[in-house]
């Protein structure tokens, strides 16, 4: 599951944290994802949400340059998972300067990410990245991309990879197809779109909190390296009487590994 949760101190009235919290959680218990990627998370949302999900492990690390603000966490279901390394970079040309701001984005924005050893699939290792790219610099966007494929390639090699956030760009542009588009044998998948091909009306992932989705743009995405297939995908609209737990959709996919790897196992 990829889920931007929206940031606690948002002055949002009726939809402000204290608010939407409890479904917010039911949502992701719903699900019972294996791996989160979650974005706009504070420290008070990530303290709330390790209370809860007390069968998930934690990797967050804030933007800002003290490690405070806004994380990028990835949360995973350590019965399962055993964490063997992790990391941050900053999407800049200093990737390694924590606090560092890209191109023309507006904020600093990261990746975070976690090598894992999975122990339903025999104690296979793969990389786990999740970010959230700048909501105006569309050249930060641009380069955002360049600089995940490097990284990703230069921290992953060719192992297993998926990688979830919130894009801030919808799938099928430039960056998209950057991330996508083969170069030699590595590419990555599109869980979302490889099953729904169609571009439909109701696809827009950002709903500012009115589940209206106008518009064929799905800007939250889950990707994945050929190591796995993805059996599902979907956009989740849950709500109650009208109210949703965050402003954007979460998206769900479950990815199967290849043959390389037990038949049985699939991760969602």
């Amino acid at each position: 599951m990829t889920f931007n949760i929206r940031f606690s101190t948002a002055p949002d009235g009726p939809d402000a944290w204290p608010l939407r919290r409890e479904l917010l959680m039911r949502t992701i218990e719903a699900y019972r994802p294996d791996l989160l990627g979650m974005q706009e998370v504070l420290p008070d949302q990530l303290e709330a949400l390790k209370q809860r999900l007390k069968g998930h492990a934690a990797v967050a690390v804030g933007r800002d340059a003290d490690g405070q603000g806004e994380m990028s966490a990835l949360l995973f279901r350590s019965d399962r998972f055993e964490k063997l390394r992790d990391g941050t970079f900053w999407l800049s040309a200093t990737p390694d300067v924590p606090g560092s701001k890209g191109w023309d984005a507006q904020i600093p924005r990261i990746v975070t990410w976690a090598e894992l050893r999975d122990r339903a699939a025999g104690g296979r290792a793969l990389f786990v990245f999740n970010t959230h790219w700048d909501h105006r610099g569309a050249r930060a966007r641009a380069e955002s991309a360049k600089l995940m494929r490097q990284r990703i390639r230069a921290i992953a090699g060719d192992a297993p990879v998926i990688v979830t956030g919130d894009f801030n760009a919808p799938d099928g542009c430039d960056p998209h197809r950057d991330l996508t588009a083969a170069a030699g044998e590595w590419r990555l998948t599109d869980a979302y779109r490889a099953l729904h091909p169609q571009r439909a009306a109701d696809q827009f992932t950002f709903h500012a909190f009115t589940g209206r989705s106008d518009r064929p743009r799905v800007i939250d995405w889950i990707l994945h390296s050929p190591h796995f297939q993805a059996r599902a995908a979907t956009i989740d609209r849950t709500n109650e009487n009208g109210r949703y737990p965050s402003d954007h959709f979460p998206v769900t996919a479950e990815l199967m590994w290849t043959a390389q790897a037990p038949p049985a196992t699939r991760a969602r």
